[in-house]
């Protein structure tokens, strides 16, 4: 199936919006197996957006249309397609009283222009959004089926899963059962997940299991797409490759399919009833950013500490000390327990990092010395990472976060990972 994305708006055009919707769903259309043959950026010009639709419709058997369902004036996607596809614009009485529902349980009057939302071309199918007032559409325009979805991105995410990829699937003739396990890592880089995991796929022989990878720094993610009959047959396929994966990768494996590296830490705290106190340096507080907002953490989160140098920490936690003293594990430590105990948490993560001097460039460098303190002990671990203040930056907040991870699932906190320098 030839498949065409075309995203739309004077913003994405000019760059002013980065466009990830259209990465977003090149990827999720991908893990499906369905290839992505031409990607087009349009501003919000009618004659330019007539030929654009033309265009796909011509040469493309399914077009995904990103944009322009809103009830502004710049929002043109239902006119053009109705001019494309020759048929008139009609209002669709179900999607306004939708609309109307909308803003009655916000406690909200309608505005006027709104009703241009429900404004669609005539005979064409309405893709549902569950969460927002764009009216998602689908009608034939030339020789392809055009999908018609909003800008928001929570909006067009929910639209592509739910609306579209099972419509895509069903026209491209392919087994519709498809299942896509994902594995989540740190600590290995792509190729090297890749040879270990060599000869994956012919452990089914039919060609029906598929593997594939998305590098996002510091994780990666690992996919299965696996194709069947039915179900059934998913799990029967599925079940030893996935075992293989998990037995290869081992103690990398952070997460899988939807869940988050902060959503298992807090699951594992959960489980023991145990809570969480953080110290970190050049993080941005991301640690604890990431996990205190979580759904339940108000009974683990207990507090965290941001600052920009160990004296600053010192101060906050009463220690005494050289602030200017090497950074080591052991200072890690106990920094770590001093907050544990101010805190009254059952586990304290502390993660420093003591940065090169100098401009920021490819070789510069981090040493991170982070700690895990419980009643039962501490746990230490110090690594270098290079590649800039970012890479470090982002490499400390995950490797932190793991090995946490790692203690609380009674792994060891210090193996060796790709990113670190000797």
């Amino acid at each position: 199936m030839r498949i065409e994305i075309i995203c739309t708006g004077d913003e994405v055009l000019t760059g002013q919006t980065v466009n990830t919707n259209f990465s977003y769903m090149s990827q999720r259309l991908g893990d499906f197996g369905l290839s992505v043959r031409w990607g087009t950026t349009v501003g919000d010009d009618r004659e330019t957006l007539l030929n654009a639709f033309r265009e796909a419709g011509a040469r493309a058997d399914a077009v995904i249309v990103n944009g322009g369902l809103g009830p502004t004036v710049d929002d043109l996607s239902q006119e053009i397609a109705a001019r494309a596809a020759g048929v008139d614009l009609v209002l669709s009485q179900d999607w306004l009283t939708r609309m109307e529902t909308y803003f009655q349980k916000r406690s909200r009057v309608m505005p006027p222009n709104n009703r241009k939302q429900a404004m669609l071309p005539a005979g064409a199918e309405i893709l549902d959004n569950p969460v927002g007032t764009a009216c998602g559409f689908a009608l034939d325009i030339g020789k392809a089926r055009f999908f018609f979805t909003p800008g928001v991105p929570r909006e067009l995410r929910r639209m592509l899963e739910e609306q579209i990829i099972p419509r895509l699937l069903a026209r491209s003739g392919v087994a519709t059962a498809i299942r896509l396990k994902r594995f989540h890592s740190y600590g290995l880089g792509e190729s090297h997940v890749d040879t270990l995991l060599s000869g994956i796929e012919a452990m089914v022989p039919d060609g029906s299991v598929k593997l594939g990878f998305r590098a996002h720094y510091p994780q990666l993610e690992t996919k299965l797409t696996v194709r069947g009959a039915d179900k059934g047959e998913l799990e029967r396929k599925l079940a030893p490759v996935e075992a293989e994966v998990r037995k290869r990768i081992g103690n990398f494996i952070l997460a899988e399919d939807d869940q988050t590296l902060e959503g298992v830490i807090l699951a594992a705290l959960q489980k023991i009833g145990g809570s969480l106190a953080v110290v970190e340096n050049f993080t941005s507080g991301q640690i604890a950013a990431r996990t205190a907002h979580l759904p339940g953490a108000e009974t683990v989160f207990r507090r965290g500490i941001v600052a920009r140098d160990l004296g600053q920490i010192r101060t906050a936690l009463d220690l005494d000390g050289d602030a200017k003293a090497p950074l080591t594990p052991e200072i890690a430590a106990e920094v770590a327990r001093a907050m544990r105990q101010e805190a009254g948490a059952s586990h304290a993560l502390t993660v420093l990092v003591d940065l090169d001097d100098g401009a920021d460039r490819i070789d510069f460098g981090g040493t991170i010395c982070l700690a895990i303190a419980t009643e039962d002990g501490t746990a230490t671990r110090r690594a270098r990472i290079l590649g800039g203040r970012e890479w470090v930056r982002l490499g400390a907040i995950e490797m932190g976060m793991d090995c946490l991870r790692r203690h609380l699932q009674s792994l060891p906190v210090d193996e060796r990972i790709d990113f670190e320098k000797v």
